[in-house]
């Protein structure tokens, strides 16, 4: 009996330790609801401020492939280029501007990087003249923190340098000796063009002048326009030049794409300079004034030649897109869309009479680089001092009365001029010392293509003239 109690007496104890610790869990779990809103309410929170940290990744990766995008579009202008002046220049020399337009490639992407983009946008803590340089990106791997942007942005400022190297080309088309070519396209993009990056868009004293260039009028194609004159004028003209009848182009056919790559290249240009795909209404307006002032710049241009001559010029139908084009860049996200035509349509005559201006110095400019983009880039930055309009940052004269911009922009033309034309005026004079910057006296008789090559566009129809050697 007394083992009979004795197990009796443990199973009540079980059933009774049972039943407490079954209500002891039920008032636990009842109490829990609390614990886990709060726990609830704390993974909203961080869930939302990790979509937040996530969206600020995402627009951030975004930007460096829009500016990569950019880029591409940019560096395609080259082949634009070289078809433009090939198609523009004389069956014999179309080789050779080949040659040079790519090399303008080449040659400034090793300079650029080894110690041009450590110019351009060198050291804030130095004097707004001269920066504090860094060579090779300063020592960038890729493995850094912060490396990935550097080189999206070196990528996209090489393209814009590349560009302006090969402005010059085109003026000085058929007579430039081929290491002449090489030392000057170094040199251009090494330290004269990176200073007016660094005067402006690296902040330096033109930007603390108040000068503004969305996209480079002035730095870029003002730039390259400046040495291409100099050169041209130091070159002298080429070999039976008659002044007031300019050679005929050799192929329309590959100007006019040569064109059209340029204009498609050109929103890489001026959208792209953006630098960041989150303000669509910059985006838009950008994009539309660039295809406005591209589209007036052509037909005024057109039609000012016409009234003069009687004839539809498609010569200066290409370039008075292009003039167009040069003027807006400056301005693209300063001026409406009206004040873009109004530029384009008077780039497009600005560029006429500069043509004639030149013509008339007897400076021959093969291609008319000088009035494409020096005049017209020059032009194309004054107008922004005059029309720009001060809901979009830039009060002009029209629209607030200030004069203040627009003698920022005297000042940074003027400034940007006087230093390319300096400094390209000394580089060319050195290379004529050094008998490196005009070709061969045999190469003006026989076409540089075949001197310099010994090679033809077109083989079958313009055969090497061995016979002659």
């Amino acid at each position: 009996m007394n083992k009979r109690k004795f197990v009796y007496r443990l199973i009540s104890i079980f059933i009774g330790v049972s039943i407490l610790y079954s209500f002891g869990f039920g008032t636990i779990a009842q109490d829990d609801p609390p614990a886990e809103e709060a726990t609830a309410v704390e993974t909203v929170e961080m869930t939302a401020g990790d979509a937040y940290a996530k969206a600020e990744e995402v627009q951030n990766n975004l930007d460096h492939v829009w500016i990569l995008l950019a880029g591409f579009l940019v560096f395609f202008m080259q082949a634009g280029f070289a078809m433009l002046e090939g198609g523009m220049i004389r069956e014999t020399g179309v080789v050779n501007s080949l040659a040079e337009n790519f090399m303008d490639a080449c040659v400034t992407g090793i300079v650029f990087f080894i110690v041009g983009f450590g110019i351009a946008f060198g050291s804030a803590e130095s004097s707004g003249f001269f920066p504090q340089v860094e060579l090779f990106l300063g020592g960038a791997t890729g493995a850094g923190e912060g490396d990935g942007s550097l080189f999206v942005n070196f990528f996209f400022q090489f393209a814009f340098a590349g560009a302006a190297a090969t402005i010059a080309t085109g003026a000085m088309a058929e007579r430039t000796n081929f290491v002449g070519k090489l030392i000057y396209s170094a040199i251009l993009g090494a330290v004269i063009y990176p200073v007016v990056v660094f005067w402006t868009w690296g902040g330096g004293w033109l930007t603390e002048q108040g000068f503004v260039d969305f996209a480079g009028s002035t730095i870029v194609h003002m730039t390259g326009g400046v040495v291409a004159l100099v050169g041209a004028y130091m070159l002298g003209p080429r070999a039976g030049r008659v002044f007031g009848r300019p050679p005929a182009a050799s192929n329309l056919a590959i100007a006019a794409m040569g064109t059209f790559i340029l204009w498609f290249g050109w929103y890489g240009f001026n959208v792209g300079s953006t630098l960041g795909a989150g303000d669509v209404n910059q985006l838009g307006l950008v994009a539309v004034n660039t295809t406005l002032a591209a589209t007036a710049g052509a037909l005024g241009a057109m039609f000012h030649t016409y009234f003069v001559t009687k004839t539809w010029n498609v010569s200066f139908i290409l370039n008075g897109s292009l003039a167009g084009l040069v003027a807006i860049t400056a301005g693209c996200a300063f001026v409406t869309p009206i004040s873009a035509v109004i530029i384009g349509a008077l780039a497009g005559v600005v560029l006429v009479i500069s043509i004639g201006v030149v013509e008339s110095l007897k400076i021959d400019d093969a291609v008319g680089a000088f009035s494409v983009h020096g005049a017209c880039g020059a032009f194309g930055t004054l107008m922004i001092g005059i029309v720009g309009s001060s809901a979009l940052g830039a009060p002009s004269l029209f629209d607030g009365g200030s004069l203040d911009l627009l003698g920022a922009q005297v000042i940074g033309v003027v400034g940007v001029a006087i230093w390319v034309g300096v400094t390209s005026f000394i580089m060319f004079g050195v290379l004529n010392r050094l008998n490196v910057l005009h070709v061969d006296p045999e190469a003006d008789r026989i076409g540089i293509d075949a001197y310099e090559h010994h090679a033809s566009v077109w083989p079958n129809v313009l055969p090497l003239r061995e016979e002659d050697e």
